[in-house]
Parts: structure tokens; C-alpha cells; sequence
């Protein structure tokens, strides 16, 4: 008998131990090479675990423990016989759909005997039958009260994947909170994640080791509304990306930190750090809450290239696929709450950095425009800052530069400069 063991590999620099989120196979199932088994979180991400292997595999550690990186967490008996009744791995997406079809029961005809009506489900796995989601899915569909019913599952034997939960919720599937409480006094007990113990011992310490102030202004989106409504569809189909505000507002961003260094700054002991580059993450939301990966040199992007480096990091970050690498390194971080809503908010610092800008919804008010009240789109926008190296005239100044660049999204293509003052060469 061969054995492979499976050690935690690790998942990024500084990391040293990870916790076991979920199994995604049983203990004895047969594994394919390459198959995902489990899905670890480590304190910056949630990363799935491949099988090196095939063979039947022995689970040593617990879902929920915490284990350093290197040690084994599984083992695989490599000489064990594919068993008759798995099959091989799907080579294609399309002939795992087909097979899924196939083996989707015939509807039964209902009969007086309750024996009758149930309908025969076919032959299912020795550890799953079909409309059981795996550990992971079950896991989602708890965090998003959404019923196992409502999921048509593509796994195995009809078995719902977490996958499966993922697409259905991408589709609109609603949840089962507006059927009404249960109307118990129940109470559920669950372990924080490693993830989200993080999450929280670093916001207490930007409020503990900062000197954090929120400096509030609003911004007149029509000239954006206009620009997009006009260009939009050519921009889709020239680029073949979407063009969204979140594009703008990182020029914008990336112009206004040029004026002010010291927003993209961070302390480093007795020192301050300046970068010579605009590092923006961007906060976006996934099945395991807020997360912020980074746009690399967004200085130098155009609104195509950020909206498709939004694009990608954003479906890795919703597939569960996200890196630890992918959210490092960020100078400066821009979250929109007003996609869920929010009218107004102070977001927290996210350190080391020392800036966050917070977008939020656009709500159409009535300002005064050359004397005269109009009815205009207007976003509120927050900047909080750390005040021990960001002064008030800087961060009031930087977004008062920042509402300028969009005010004026033609200054975005002139490098925040006044497109005619370009023309004269002033």
C-alpha cells in the first residue's frame, strides 16, 4: 500500500497556521488528482485544499481545528482501485451537465399507497443522496438562510455543491427570510472563523492606535450619469467591460493622492513611508464577507483596464478564490456602501494604510445651481483619516480634489488639469 500524506501548504508570507473551514469529501471517499477536498481559512483568506492524488482518502484533522502550515491534515492510499460505483472525473463542464440530466429521477405518477408516491431516486453514493449539500454548502446555505429545496444540486448523485448555492443566489434566488421567524427562543452557537477573528482584532486596533477622523463632502454624479448614459454601450463593446462609477472614482483617487502624498502614506515606528505609486484596494463583498483586494498601479491604468482588474479580482473574490497576495500591499482603499443603501457612514481605516474613502448611494436632492434650485444626483462622500501624519487641510483638500475630478470627468483624461488650460499650453 502506498500513502500519500497531505500536508498544509502554505498560503502566503507571515502566515503560520490555518483552520479547517470545511471537508468537502468524507472520510474513505475516493478522490480524484486535483479535486478540491476541503477549503481553509487562513487570517487574510479562504483557500480550497486540492487533492495531489487520487485514492481513497483518511481525514486527520477536524472540521474547525487549527493547524500549523506543514502539518498533515489528510491521508490518500494512492494503490486503492477506483470503486465500480464512481465514476471517472467529468472531462468537460458540458458532459458533467448531461450526465447530471441523466440521472435526474422520471416523475412518478401519484398513487393511494404513500409507498407509490414517492418517487424512486435512483441509485445514489454510499455517503450522499441527491438534494444533500456537501459541508461547504451547507455552510452557505445557512449563512444565507436559503433552503436546501430551493437548490438543484449538480454534484455527484445530485448532490448540492457549494458551487451550486453560489450560482443559485447569482440568479435571485430568494432567501427564507421573508416566509417569517420561527418563533422560537432558540439560540445558535457558532465558532468565528479565523477570518473573521482577524477582521475584528484589527478594526479594534485602528480605533485603539489611531487617530481617526472622518471629513464629509457631496459630489454632483450628473456629469458621471451623463458621460455613461452617452458612452456606455460603445464603451462595452469596444472594451468588453462594463463601465461603472467605481473606474472613476480610482482616477479620481489616484489623481488626488498625487496632490497629497500624505493620504497615500502610512507610519512605519518613527517614520513615514511615502509611496511613489497608488496601490487602490477595493473593497467588494463575497459569500464570506468584506473583502479588499488591491489594484496594482492604478495611476497608470486607464478606466478599461481598472474596470476589468475590478472585474476579475471581484469573481475570484465571490468563487472563494481570492489570494492572500491579492489583498496585500494596498496604499489607499475606496468601499461603497451605497450599493447596500447606505446614505452615510465614517468607514474604518484599513491599516496600515492611513486614508479610506467611502462612497455611498445616489439619491437626487435639491441644490442650488447658478442662483436656482435644481433636482441633481447627489452622492455623499466620506474620507476618515488617521490625523497623526494626515493634517485637515490635506484631507479636506484631497477631497475637495477628488469631487472636482468627478464634477469635471473630462480633468480625469487632462491629469486633473483644466482640458482648455491644456489647449493653451498654460
Amino acid at each position: 500500500m502506498s500513502v500519500l500524506e497531505m500536508k498544509v501548504p502554505s498560503p502566503g508570507e507571515s502566515i503560520s497556521e490555518v483552520e479547517i473551514a470545511s471537508w468537502l469529501v468524507a472520510d474513505g471517499d475516493y478522490v480524484e488528482k486535483d479535486q478540491a477536498i476541503a477549503e481553509v481559512d487562513s487570517d487574510k483568506a479562504t483557500l480550497e485544499l486540492p487533492a495531489e492524488q487520487s485514492g481513497i482518502i483518511t481525514l486527520k484533522a477536524e472540521e474547525g481545528e487549527v493547524v500549523k502550515v506543514g502539518q498533515v491534515v489528510c491521508l490518500i492510499d494512492t494503490s486503492a482501485e477506483r470503486p465500480a460505483s464512481v465514476a471517472p472525473a467529468a472531462k468537460t463542464e458540458a458532459q458533467a451537465a448531461e450526465k447530471a440530466v441523466e440521472t435526474v429521477p422520471a416523475p412518478v405518477k401519484e398513487e393511494k399507497s404513500a409507498a407509490a408516491a414517492i418517487p424512486n431516486p435512483g441509485p445514489v453514493s454510499d455517503s450522499y443522496a441527491k438534494g444533500t449539500p456537501s459541508p461547504a454548502a451547507a455552510k452557505a446555505l445557512a449563512e444565507n438562510n436559503i433552503s436546501p429545496s430551493k437548490i438543484n444540486g449538480t454534484g455527484k448523485d445530485g448532490r448540492i455543491t457549494k458551487q451550486d448555492v453560489i450560482a443559485a443566489m447569482s440568479a435571485g434566488i430568494p432567501s427564507d427570510a421573508t416566509q417569517g421567524w420561527g418563533g422560537t427562543r432558540d439560540q445558535n452557537r457558532e465558532k468565528m472563523s479565523m477570518l473573521r477573528r482577524k477582521i475584528a482584532e484589527r478594526l479594534v486596533s485602528v480605533k485603539n492606535e489611531t487617530a481617526m477622523l472622518t471629513t464629509f463632502n457631496e459630489v454632483d454624479m450628473k456629469p458621471i450619469m451623463d458621460l455613461r448614459s452617452k458612452y456606455k454601450d460603445q464603451f462595452a463593446k469596444f472594451h468588453d467591460v462594463n463601465l461603472g462609477f467605481m473606474s472613476f472614482f480610482t482616477k479620481a483617487v489616484t489623481e488626488a493622492l498625487n496632490h497629497f502624498p500624505a493620504v497615500n502614506a502610512q507610519i512605519d515606528g518613527n517614520e513615514v513611508i511615502y509611496h511613489n505609486y497608488a496601490d487602490i484596494g477595493i473593497a467588494v463583498s463575497s459569500p464570506k464577507g468584506l473583502m479588499v483586494p488591491v489594484v496594482r498601479n492604478a495611476e497608470q491604468m486607464s478606466l478599461a483596464e481598472i474596470e476589468r482588474e475590478i472585474k476579475r479580482l471581484a469573481i475570484k473574490a465571490r468563487d472563494g478564490k481570492i489570494t492572500s497576495d491579492d489583498m496585500t500591499g494596498g496604499t489607499f482603499t475606496i468601499t461603497n456602501g451605497g450599493v447596500f443603501g447606505s446614505m452615510l457612514s465614517t468607514p474604518i481605516i484599513n491599516p496600515p494604510q492611513s486614508a479610506i474613502l467611502g462612497m455611498h448611494n445616489i439619491v437626487e436632492r435639491p441644490v442650488a445651481i447658478n442662483g436656482k434650485v435644481e433636482i441633481r444626483p447627489i452622492m455623499y462622500v466620506a474620507l476618515s483619516y488617521d490625523h497623526r501624519i494626515i493634517d485637515g487641510k490635506e484631507s479636506v483638500g484631497f477631497l475637495v480634489k477628488v469631487k472636482e475630478m468627478l464634477e469635471n470627468p473630462e480633468r480625469i483624461i487632462f491629469g486633473g488639469k483644466d482640458p482648455l488650460a491644456v489647449l493653451l499650453g498654460l
